[in-house]
């Protein structure tokens, strides 16, 4: 057999002579490897076709795409409905948002200067950031609502709007516009359309190309090259633009982003994302039509059905009004003299009053022998009781958050417990926070920089600053962290002990621990010093390092003068 040599290899290392070597006779696997499981059975008991548990069970076998697309128009329908409808989803999408993203997301510029410069600068790097951050904030944050084309939503809204889109639909669209409006005050024209995921389809023209999947163009690795985008709703059938399609390519030819897909791929070769809430669709469809019938049999016990009974035998009832056969007739004539007669009896006894009334509700008269017989229309269900609360857990499951937070019931729970609880949520809503609000807002803040610095709107930017299209410049400049909702804290003295704890041991740094509690570090150190210049001014003596009142997250004790210093460690 002839050598064959990999270009793609010699390419790499550079290295003609290196060729590809067909494998070893003696390494290979025997081709009829597994035949004989039709007469043995299985190994894995999962994978059992004779067991009665599992023969039925028999899910079909398709690519990620064949899975996710045809159903992912009902699957939408129901997560927005559910959304819409569901106390408890609604909460858990407020606790996204509000976990993630908080009241304002902010930017954390760190541009790599090792890349740009071939060393750091730190000098620059600081002028950089401090000029980029307050820029970015005011054109972000501005009551205009400059970042958002619909001037609608401010940077942090959208960002907000990101995460809830993604727990509901399981991706984000957005589209990156130019506006070129001479009448706008907005000093950059940078600004972002989010874009209604039903609008991403693909033409009925292209159903065949195996390169469109779902509305996104894809190459022959699966990478996206363009999105089909509707020029309407699809429900908007009387508008003759829901059977347009325009064709948006995902970065202009000089690498711009024009069209921002975000989601998390859990498949190979999958071109559209699905929510997670879906897999406890079922439950949850059930657990809220179980809490609507509950409540409306607690509304029906509230109220109650009457009967009137008769102690008096049937023959006994007829032989009293005549006796013997009678007409219906004269049964009915019998029965209105028995009863006008038994009212006009109690009405004088009454003095005329119709009705007894005992705090408002009233008594009828009953003719003699009968009585009053009150009907509960039957038994509570148990709403709050274990039985939701294991629904409830089963859904917490399904939307990466503890029980407890999902339904405010802390009954439960003790300190640690809810520690327990709040850093599990916390890890979830950390990754979320990375593949989601994070690659929008750095997406987002690349494009303004890119017009900023072509613009010349950075002054900081030296002379010989390198060129943003060349090699990964525009990765170094735009570089960044965001500060997004403060994580909370149970119990504020043993977390702000243990974060000094950390600082002073040299495990964390004050930009770490002052995002935990979305504060900017920068902006913090520089009003700490403008209110220690005040003191000094204003002549206020306080001694910032001084324990004597505080108790001792250890022991539970005040602390004495003293403990904690370290002249009384020395000795």
């Amino acid at each position: 057999m002839g050598i064959h040599f990999d270009p793609e290899i010699a390419e790499l290392l550079g290295d003609s002579s290196l060729s590809n070597l067909p494998v070893p006779d003696d390494c290979r696997v025997s081709s009829g490897t597994g035949r004989e499981s039709m007469i043995a059975g299985d190994a894995y008991e999962g994978a059992s076709a004779l067991s009665r548990e599992m023969a039925l069970w028999a899910p079909l076998i398709r690519s990620a795409d064949q899975d996710i697309i045809p159903a992912k128009p009902r699957t939408d329908a129901r997560t927005r409905d559910m959304m819409r409808n569901d106390a408890y989803a609604q909460g858990a999408a407020n606790l996204h948002r509000d976990s993630i993203v908080g009241s304002m997301f902010m930017l954390n510029a760190k541009p790599s200067t090792r890349v740009l410069f071939g060393k750091e600068d730190d000098v620059w790097e600081d002028e950089f950031q401090a000029e980029v951050e307050e820029k970015f904030t005011l054109w972000a944050e501005s009551p205009n609502n400059w970042p958002d084309a619909g001037r609608k939503n401010t940077f942090t809204g959208l960002v907000r709007m990101a995460v809830g889109i993604h727990l509901v639909r399981g991706e984000f669209l957005a589209s990156a516009e130019w506006l070129k409006d001479p009448t706008s005050l907005c000093p950059f024209r940078t600004a972002i359309q989010v874009v209604d995921l039903d609008r991403l389809s693909t033409p009925n023209y292209l159903l065949a190309d195996r390169n469109v999947r779902g509305g996104v163009r894809v190459d022959r690795y699966g990478a996206p090259q363009g999105y089909y985008i509707r020029m309407s709703h699809p429900s908007d059938w009387l508008s003759t633009e829901s059977y347009d399609w325009k064709y948006v390519p995902i970065k202009k030819p000089w690498g711009r982003f024009q069209m921002m897909h975000i989601f998390e791929q859990v498949r190979e070769e999958q071109s559209r994302g699905m929510a997670q809430m879906v897999s406890a669709l079922k439950e949850m469809r059930m657990t809220k039509n179980f809490r609507d019938i509950v409540l409306q049999n607690a509304v029906i016990n509230a109220t109650y059905a009457a009967s009137i009974e008769s102690e008096l035998p049937t023959a006994e009832i007829f032989a009293r009004l005549g006796g013997g056969e009678m007409t219906p007739e004269a049964i009915q004539a019998a029965l209105s003299g028995y009863m006008g007669g038994h009212f006009a009896t109690m009405a004088q006894f009454l003095g005329g009053a119709k009705n007894l009334n005992v705090n408002g509700a009233k008594i009828p008269h009953l003719p003699p022998g009968s009585k009053l017989q009150l009907r509960g229309a039957g038994e509570g269900g148990p709403l709050g009781t274990d039985f939701e609360a294991s629904l409830l857990r089963y859904i917490a499951a399904s939307l990466n958050v503890s029980y407890e937070q999902l339904s405010n019931d802390y009954t439960k729970t003790n300190y640690a417990s809810a520690k327990t609880s709040a850093a599990n949520t916390e890890k979830g809503m950390q990754s979320r926070k990375k593949g989601i609000a994070d690659r929008a807002a750095t997406l987002w803040y690349r494009l303004w920089l890119e017009e900023a610095i072509n613009a010349g709107k950075i002054t900081s930017m030296p002379r010989n600053a390198p060129n943003w299209y060349e090699d990964q410049n525009a990765d170094a400049y735009s570089n960044c962290s965001w500060i997004g909702a403060s994580r909370g804290q149970i119990d504020e003295l043993k977390e702000t002990q243990a974060a000094v704890l950390r600082i002073n041991n040299g495990l964390s740094t004050i930009e770490v621990e002052a995002a935990r509690l979305g504060i900017d570090w920068r902006l913090l150190f520089k009003q700490l010093y403008r209110e220690k210049q005040l003191k000094i001014e204003y002549n206020i003596l306080q001694d910032q390092t001084d324990t004597t009142d505080m108790m001792n997250a250890t022991t539970g004790k005040p602390r004495e003068k003293g403990d904690g210093d370290q002249s009384d460690a020395d000795e």
